[in-house]
Formats: structure tokens, C-alpha cells, sequence
């Protein structure tokens, strides 16, 4: 049986890919994703991950282009989720199970996960008995390796594990400024996976690129404390650092990106004392600060009824929190809203929230942001 722990620790997620220029989120740019695909594979790694909902299924297909359709099948891996809020009756189950296998071309999942488990959404999964059709399809050889992925209290994960010994991993948000998240919970969710003695896949571990670029006085005193590293390094050292990970999952955009990680991974030296003092006041500052913490997962973007780029309205009121900086913000935001929906768009469906794996106040975020930014329209 594999050792879930020895396959390579960088993992490739197909949720940020590169785009052509002035291209919509879709329109990825294939000469850069197959370079950074064959450097990766170069450099030894080859764990690929994607999900159903990642760009309304492109994301998956992107895999195949770039990756299924240009390397033997036993030389890379593949993580794929199910979506329970996609089911509506039990033979959604397996359809969209072999539509994943025929968007991927992948033939069968290394890893397959039972997607963004939470209270809420936890019944879906049990009604429509997921747990024994992932066995089933194991037993196929369809899947080779059964988890879920998590976004809840650390009480309802040991109450999962505890009740499906079944699972292999468990997939979890995991950085710096989420270890003691009352709403994420990465700390108390890392604890329960390792007293169940799973394999943990780390997810967000930059926060969706939060962790990557930050205020100059916070990136001053990492620099201060290590000149020769990168300021993601730092969320991925953090990661490396804790034991039972099997997967530290990255979605990377530029070449520049992934080189960083590479280096990152294949040179980790643990924190200093120093490193981990320098590390903990600038987790204080940053929440201590005003901003809205999404990641950019763009799950709301995928349902909104009214077509508003969520994440990216997100992120200029963030840069005006941060910064104090008005005019690049708004600059932004105008050419933003050129082909999607304004903030002051939203009609408070729900539907963002419902999905939203951050648990964020979206409706109300988008109000802050539509006082700021749509005033003279």
C-alpha cells in the first residue's frame, strides 16, 4: 500500500492557472501552463489537483490538455472532488463522477475527495450514501485513494473521522494567520487529523496570495529576518513544518510562482528562533488589520445570479483597507466591472454565502465596497 506521507510535498492546484493577456478568467494560456507544467514534472513533482466547480469545469479540462494528454498516466497524480451541493438525485452521483473522468482524461483518480465538507452541506453526502460509492469505486480502481476535503469546527471533523475510518486524508485550509481562526479553525482541524493518525493536504496555505504580498512594513521585518527568501516562502516553510502532511497544495499563476515553491520545497530548513518570533508579531499585526479575509476561491462567482466578480472587489477593497491608496483601487474597480456586475449589483440572493468556504459576509462586503466604489454611478 502507498505511503500517503512519501509522495512529493508540492502539489499543483488547477485553481489560479495563467491566462492570456486581457483574457477572461478562462482563456489560460497554454504555452505558460504546459511550461510550468513540464518544469514542475521535471523538478520531481507530479501531484496535480482540480475540482468539478474549478472554473465551471475548464479547470479540469485544462488538466487534460496540459497534463493527461501529454505524459503517461503512471508518471503524475490526480485530485479530484465531488460537489455535494451538485446533487439533486442519486445518479448525479456517478454522472458527475464519469464526467470528470471524461474532462480529465485521466482514466481514474489517485485521490478523490468528497468536496468543502460542512455541517450544512454534511447531509447531501450521507444521503446520497457517498461514502460507500467511493468504496465501490475503489473497488473499480476508479479511485486509489479516499478523503474528503473540510471547512468546519475541529468537534464535527473528529466526528467524521471517528465515524468513517474509511478515509485516507483529510484536506484542510492551513497557514500562519488561520492557526487559531475562529472561523477556520486550521489549528484544531490539524490536531483532530493527527490524533486519527490521517494524512493531511494542505490547502490555502498563501491564503489565496494574502501571504505572498502584504503591507511593506510587515514584508520589511520578514526581510529584515531572512533577506534571501521570498515572502511566500514563509507560509510554505510554515506548512512544511508540521508533521502528517502528506500535500502542501499551491495554485500558482506565473512560472516565476512555482520556481519560488520549488525552491522553497526542495531547500526547507526549519524556522529560527528568531524566524518564529519575527513570524508571530507580524501574524499579530495582520489580524489586528480591517481587511475582509476571502481567498479567491471564486466558488460565489461561479453562482451569482447577477454576474459580480466577487474575489476581485473583494481584493480592491482590501488594497484600499491595507494601503489607504484610493485612486489604484478604483481604477481597478472600473475596469473590473467593464464585463461583470458592480457591487451595488448584488440583490442578497445568498447564494455566495451559502458556499462560501471562508463563511464570509459577502452580501455585507459587497455594500461596503459599493459605498466606496460606485458612488457616481
Amino acid at each position: 500500500m502507498t505511503n500517503l506521507l512519501n509522495i512529493p510535498k508540492l502539489g499543483f492546484g488547477f485553481m489560479r492557472l495563467p491566462v492570456t493577456d486581457g483574457g477572461k478568467a478562462t482563456d489560460f494560456d497554454y504555452t505558460v501552463l504546459n511550461g510550468m507544467v513540464d518544469e514542475f514534472m521535471a523538478q520531481g513533482f507530479n501531484y496535480f489537483d482540480t475540482a468539478y466547480i474549478y472554473y465551471e469545469g475548464e479547470s479540469e479540462i485544462a488538466l487534460k490538455k496540459s497534463v493527461a494528454d501529454r505524459y503517461p498516466r503512471e508518471s503524475f497524480l490526480v485530485a479530484n472532488k465531488l460537489p455535494g451541493w451538485e446533487l439533486q438525485k442519486q445518479a448525479d452521483v456517478q454522472r458527475i463522477f464519469d464526467t470528470q473522468l471524461e474532462r480529465t482524461g485521466a482514466g481514474y483518480f489517485d485521490f478523490y475527495l468528497l468536496h468543502s465538507i460542512e455541517k450544512h452541506n454534511l447531509g447531501l453526502y450521507d444521503n446520497f450514501d457517498c461514502w460507500n460509492w467511493a468504496l465501490e469505486m475503489k473497488k473499480k480502481g476508479l479511485i486509489r485513494h479516499f478523503g474528503f476535503s473540510f471547512h468546519d469546527r475541529p468537534e464535527l471533523l473528529d466526528e467524521i473521522l471517528t465515524k468513517h475510518p474509511e478515509v485516507e486524508f483529510v484536506m484542510l485550509q492551513i497557514n500562519y494567520v488561520d492557526w487559531k481562526n475562529p472561523i477556520v479553525h486550521s489549528g484544531g482541524c490539524y490536531e483532530v487529523a493527527r490524533k486519527h493518525n490521517v494524512p493531511i493536504v494542505i490547502m490555502e496555505p498563501v491564503r489565496g496570495g494574502a501571504l505572498a504580498s502584504m503591507k511593506p512594513e510587515w514584508e520589511a521585518k520578514l526581510k529584515a529576518a531572512a533577506p534571501d527568501r521570498s515572502i511566500a516562502s514563509w507560509a510554505m516553510r510554515f506548512c512544511l513544518s508540521l508533521d502528517g502532511v502528506m500535500t502542501v497544495t499551491s495554485g500558482m499563476s506565473t512560472p516565476e510562482q512555482m520556481r519560488d515553491n520549488i525552491d522553497t520545497f526542495k531547500n526547507y530548513t526549519p524556522f529560527s528562533e528568531a524566524e518564529k518570533a519575527c513570524l508571530a508579531e507580524v501574524t499579530k499585526e495582520y489580524l489586528m488589520s480591517p481587511i475582509i479575509g476571502c481567498t479567491s476561491c471564486r466558488y460565489c462567482v461561479e453562482g451569482c445570479p447577477a454576474n459580480i466578480n466577487i474575489p476581485g472587489i473583494i481584493s480592491g477593497y482590501n488594497t484600499m483597507l491595507l494601503y489607504g491608496e484610493h485612486d489604484r483601487p478604483r481604477f481597478y474597480y472600473e475596469g473590473l466591472t467593464s464585463n461583470s456586475g458592480t457591487a451595488k449589483a448584488c440583490n442578497a440572493c445568498g447564494k455566495c454565502e451559502a458556499i462560501c468556504p471562508q463563511h464570509l459576509g459577502v452580501i455585507d462586503a459587497l455594500k461596503k465596497a459599493s459605498a466606496i466604489f460606485d458612488v457616481n454611478s
